[in-house]
């Protein structure tokens, strides 16, 4: 039997949204819905995820790192030198393990954890602890015609037919629809809604596009210093934090030739996190009008950093299961970021490129993929009215992903299973950080955090981070004074990385990381194309 007075669970991911998108961070983009959770809840400023799509998903659902739970880069195998590219069976999900207990479970929208998209497999959403799903199994697409649509198991091209379908909106309605079947029935649930937005390409309703006419026109520089001035006023970033410097690799705005162009790049994009938004608003609007808003824990969060990405951006772009080169009415699709492009509408395929990624990551440097704080910084909200958690509160510990299943099980009042559905499952590397919620206590400060992506690598340990890109040294910040990772100082503390760096070997050793030469290697040896999307 369900203990009474067990809350209900919704978990919000956004996809490619930078750390200041959200009005709550400093953005100008319009998020009521999410910023209303914000002032009803507690934020979090130093949250991380793992810098990739794919890989955040596992460690999020697992409590694992992506490595452990077979997802270290992408999905798809990259063996027998890469990982499965598969979610594995070695850790449990947090849908097995909430339906163990008698949880009503549902998955609603971007799947991406499974190396077969087409055919049934252990690694999809109905296989891993989800009565429900509606969604899509690969990483993006067109949101008028998103690839690999299914419910439950079964393909539903034909949904999304009809004139006005929006991925966006229909992952909404979905979940409304959903939470209202649910919260009939006599047991607590658990409702995962990875958004697809405001991942490329860059479509939006010309409606929604419109509202933001003219609002980019004065360029990423005004607004990122915009952006960080409003950070550190309502308290998201130190007072005395430095602002990191504009991209070396993209002009200021004034020197842009296409500048009507570039805003309009940025306007589609802040639609479609408007939408989203809008989509989250339903969610709580159905809580509320269900009576269970007070008993629900939701928490939004986003995925990795910004991402810098210019599409095509690999070769055999055009081959992979996540681009047309038609909409469903038959037109053909511009793929591409030119000028002769206007990205919005179902012929195009765009994505917003650099400049703006470094706006969306204000106030950090870098990106999706870089283990540097643009890359893994994430907004992370967490509402919950009758469990005590904070109204208004701004919490500052570093915690990541590996510990949010521990936190939901703690609220749940679950103890982390060595066994689910008769199968040993590797214990959870994170920690609960319920009591910091509720303004109990603080975490300890020293508890070392970890990261590897694409050979991108990272260790924090209180204020201490030690970080590498691909092929460069090691690089050491002191975050509390340099949270922008401005001034490396590994010289002048060269003891404190050799400890870090230490740790960072023992974890990688022990969570199964594969030398990403190797992975390199094979890509070469399979001649790129499609495998390169994963670099």
């Amino acid at each position: 039997m369900v203990p009474e007075g067990r809350p209900n669970v919704v978990i919000v991911v956004a996809e490619d949204l930078g750390y200041s998108d959200f009005g709550g961070y400093g953005g100008e983009i319009s998020t009521p819905n999410i910023d209303l959770l914000a002032a009803q809840g507690t934020r979090l400023t130093q949250f991380y995820n793992t810098a990739r799509c794919s890989p955040s998903r596992a460690s999020l659902l697992t409590g694992l790192h992506p490595h452990q739970a077979g997802i270290g880069i992408l999905t798809g195998s990259d063996g027998p030198v890469g990982y499965p590219g598969d979610l594995n069976r070695e850790g449990s999900t947090i849908a097995e393990i909430l339906k163990s207990v008698g949880y009503a479970t549902a998955a609603i929208g971007k799947w991406h954890l499974a190396a077969d998209t087409h055919s049934p497999s252990d690694a999809w959403p109905t296989r891993r602890g989800f009565d429900y799903f509606y969604g899509t199994l690969t990483g993006c697409g067109s949101y008028y015609d998103p690839p690999t649509l299914v419910r439950g198991e079964t393909p539903v091209a034909d949904e999304q037919r009809v004139d006005d379908y929006y991925y966006t909106d229909a992952i909404g309605r979905e979940a409304v629809e959903w939470i209202e079947r649910a919260a009939r029935a006599d047991a607590p649930f658990f409702l995962y809604v990875p958004f697809t937005a405001p991942h490329w390409p860059l479509h939006a309703p010309e409606a929604a596009v419109r509202g933001y006419a003219g609002r980019y026109d004065v360029g990423w520089d005004v607004l990122r210093e915009q952006r960080f001035r409003r950070q550190q006023e309502i308290g998201i970033v130190d007072p005395e934090a430095t602002l990191s410097p504009r991209d070396a690799d993209e002009p200021a705005w004034v020197d842009v030739v296409e500048p009507r162009w570039q805003a309009r790049r940025m306007e589609v994009y802040a639609a479609q996190v408007e939408l989203m938004d809008a989509a989250v608003g339903r969610i709580l609007d159905a809580l509320d009008r269900t009576g269970a808003a007070d008993d629900t824990m939701v928490i939004v969060l986003s995925d990795n950093g910004a991402s810098a990405e210019e599409v095509p951006h690999v070769p055999g772009f055009r081959s992979l299961d996540i681009f047309s080169d038609t909409t469903k009415d038959g037109e053909p699709v511009q793929l591409g970021n030119s000028p002769s492009i206007e990205p919005g509408p179902a012929t195009t395929y765009s994505s917003y490129g650099r400049a703006w990624a470094n706006l969306s990551n204000t106030p950090f440097r870098l990106y999706k993929m870089w283990t540097h704080e643009g890359g893994i910084a994430a907004p992370f909200i967490v509402r919950w009215p009758g469990g005590g958690v904070r109204p208004g509160a701004i919490a500052r510990t570093p915690h990541q992903l590996t510990h949010v299943v521990p936190t939901v099980l703690e609220a749940v009042g679950v103890e982390p299973p060595q066994v689910v559905g008769g199968r040993p499952t590797l214990p959870l590397e994170g920690m609960s950080f319920l009591d910091e919620l509720r303004g109990r206590t603080g975490q300890e400060q020293d508890v070392p955090l970890f990261w590897e992506h694409c050979g991108n690598a990272a260790v924090r340990r209180g204020s201490w981070k030690l970080v590498r890109t691909y092929g460069h040294p090691w690089e050491l910040y002191e975050l509390a004074t340099d949270p922008t990772e401005l001034h490396d100082v590994i010289s002048d503390h060269r003891g404190v990385a050799e400890e870090l760096l230490e740790l960072w070997t023992a974890w990688a050793r022990r969570v199964g990381v594969r030398p990403f030469g190797a992975v390199v290697d094979l890509y070469e040896v399979r001649g790129g194309d499609e495998n390169a999307a994963r670099r």
